[in-house]
């Protein structure tokens, strides 16, 4: 049995038209070519997946270690990106074998995960949605998350409390995206609705 898996680098968002003339937003991900570099067993490893690079290095940015496991694959160069997805069953593919956007049809569901947007050290308004303290009377703290915790019992902040902090940068998967439209000249698919990640950045495809 063979796992659907991919990975790609997310264009940006843009607007097609289904047959009933209605608009639909789409995310565009160039996906692929991924080669398989290794196909791991329980026999060998211990648990059975599969490992898919994406893109090529230069050889001056790439180590010794990482040109020798492409050139057992039959790869010339070293990935940019190298990624396992675990398989609950046996699977048919072979070291150097060339995953394209062949493996998705339009109608298909998939979870694409990506790395959010860093938004860096916000307050809890923006992070966390807070309302805000009273906007009139002049209010010194307008934005401030209020009282930390009951003073007497337990008399301390209880853990868990939204807070300050950091935003974004954090890996997320987005289930149940539909695929709208394989291109596979131009190796994209089309994915309707929202993608985590900016543009430019890596996220993975899996079914």
């Amino acid at each position: 049995m063979n796992m659907a898996a991919i990975i790609g680098r997310k264009l940006g968002m843009a607007q097609i038209f289904d047959q009933q003339g209605a608009v639909v937003p789409v995310t565009v991900v160039e996906a692929g070519p991924c080669p398989v570099l290794q196909v791991k067993t329980e026999e060998t490893d211990g648990y059975r997946a599969i490992q898919l690079g994406w893109g090529a290095k230069k050889e001056r940015r790439a180590t010794r270690a990482e040109i020798g496991h492409a050139r057992k694959a039959g790869l010339e160069a070293a990935p940019r990106v190298l990624r396992e997805f675990p398989v609950a069953a046996p699977v048919s593919y072979q070291p150097g074998q060339q995953l394209t956007v062949d493996q998705f049809q339009p109608g298909e569901r998939v979870k694409v995960t990506g790395t959010t947007k860093g938004r860096g050290f916000q307050g809890v308004v923006k992070r966390h949605g807070f309302r805000g303290r009273p906007g009139s009377h002049g209010h010194p703290k307008a934005r401030n998350p209020g009282t930390m915790g009951p003073g007497t019992n337990p008399s301390r902040t209880i853990k868990g409390k939204k807070l300050p902090g950091q935003m974004g940068n954090a890996q997320q998967t987005i289930r149940n995206l539909r695929v709208e439209r394989v291109d596979r000249e131009r190796n994209l698919i089309f994915l309707r609705g929202a993608v985590p990640g900016a543009r430019n950045s890596i996220v993975l495809i899996r079914k």
